[in-house]
């Protein structure tokens, strides 16, 4: 059978998703879990989680939990990435609260902009020592499927350092075309959709419907939604952009805010307002999520029982496509090797991939409609310095990076964002090399 580790799995409720959705296939259901995490507490409590899943499932699978890292990786077949370097405390409360000293807001803050800029640079050097012990421990074939954000910086500085097979995933894709879904009343199984782009800024390139008389484009649909005054409060970003480009994008509205230099500014609250942006809420849900672990750690204490349904994350898909040679359609990102002429060779891409056990195959796109790949190129400048930025050790690279991030640029000028970016490396040294 096979062996899946989970790296980070500490992040107990994600973890309990993933652990549901895997053993849930009979197929899988013996397979070895090996869970790792830097904190003893939280593993342990990921360890009782995964048991209580088994137990839900009625399944038996080999669970083992433990904090060094290469033992976790021995021998694996798959590993999953599911860490945040430097946690919400200090490193994601640091991301918010130093910008704001220069009167820079921001909502998330984990994929671009100067707070996924800094993620990045903690992050980047500790997915490659992991790849390195996969290279090193784990079967040479392994998958490495990733979770973390910002995933495509992550993930491309992976692909040009490391030999890993790297997958990234995200729940956006299917998650956006369920609400696009619900905006139009129509049932999401009834739709076909194709989407392209990067991850947190793919379009639907496709949304349609086959019908008795043909095939349906449901974007007008979408665009009626906008006339008869329908659009949800916190979704009002997108479906501006949609009627702006013509295209619907997968990240929502609260994360595409920051990604471009228009719906955010702090002399101008009235866009606030207007399309509704929550500034500061990656903070609120960090501190949701770590009141949602205290709660499940106590049930768990008191002996209650854990409730498995499947989720819409994609791992298990992959490895059970793997292992059985079933055939499924998902969206990851992966090194643009030709499939999006517009967009730079060896950047991470977001598009559909065909898996069975032959692996992750990835769909040529061509060209997008040059409007979007305009846009998402302004994201892919500064992921492509910050990359640069972390596999050298070049300091002025982490300037140039915030220098042309779209939010950052419109609100500081030169002189505000170098000081931003020294104060942020500053607040940081303890979770990053030295960059000279």
């Amino acid at each position: 059978m096979s062996k899946i580790t989970f790296l980070g799995a500490g992040s107990t409720i994600f973890a309990k998703n993933l652990l549901g959705d895997i053993l849930s296939f009979p197929e899988l259901s013996e397979t070895t879990i090996s869970l790792h995490d830097i904190d003893e507490e939280r593993l342990c409590t990921s360890e009782i989680v995964a048991h209580k899943v088994a137990e839900a499932l009625d399944v038996h699978p080999t669970i083992e939990a433990t904090l060094d890292r290469r033992a976790a990786l021995d021998g694996a077949d798959y590993a999953i990435g599911m860490f945040q370097i430097g946690g919400y405390k200090p490193c994601t409360v640091t991301d918010f609260e130093v910008p704001k000293k220069y009167g820079l807001r921001q909502t998330i803050a984990d994929t671009l902009g100067i707070g996924g800029i800094m993620r990045a640079l903690r992050t980047i050097p500790v997915m490659l020592e992991m790849c390195h012990d996969m290279e090193a421990v784990s079967q040479p074939d392994i998958t490495f499927l990733n979770y973390v954000n910002p995933m495509a910086m992550n993930c491309w500085a992976m692909f040009r350092a490391t030999p890993v097979n790297t997958v990234g995933l995200c729940h956006s894709v299917q998650g956006t075309a369920d609400q696009m879904a619900r905006d139009i009343g129509i049932p999401i199984g009834e739709i076909n959709f194709v989407c392209a782009g990067i991850n947190h800024m793919a379009f639907y390139l496709r949304f349609e419907r086959q019908t008795a008389t043909g095939v349906e484009n449901l974007y007008p649909r979408l665009r009626q939604v906008v006339a008869e005054g329908r659009v949800p409060e916190w979704n009002r970003v997108r479906y501006e952009m949609m009627m702006r480009l013509g295209y619907f994008v997968t990240e929502s509205s609260e994360h595409f805010a920051e990604y471009v230099p228009w719906f955010i500014k702090r002399d101008r609250p009235d866009l606030i307002e207007r399309f509704h942006i929550p500034l500061d809420e990656y903070p609120r849900r960090c501190e949701g999520q770590i009141a949602g672990w205290n709660a499940m750690r106590e049930h768990l204490e008191a002996g209650e029982g854990i409730e498995v349904r499947r989720s819409k994350e994609y791992a298990s898909l992959i490895i059970h496509s793997m292992e059985t040679g079933i055939p499924r359609v998902i969206y990851g990102s992966v090194p643009n090797h030709s499939l999006i002429d517009n967009l730079p060779q060896g950047c991470a891409v977001e598009v559909p991939c065909l898996v069975d056990t032959n692996g992750v195959q990835p769909t040529k796109i061509g060209a997008l409609p040059p409007q979007l790949a305009a846009l998402i190129r302004t994201n892919v400048n500064v992921q492509e310095l910050t990359v640069e930025a972390a596999l050298t050790g070049k300091r002025e690279h982490i300037y140039h990076a915030a220098m042309l991030d779209p939010h950052t640029s419109a609100e500081l000028d030169l002189d505000q964002i170098y000081a931003l970016v020294d104060d942020l490396l500053m607040e940081h040294e303890d979770w990053l090399p030295i960059y000279d």
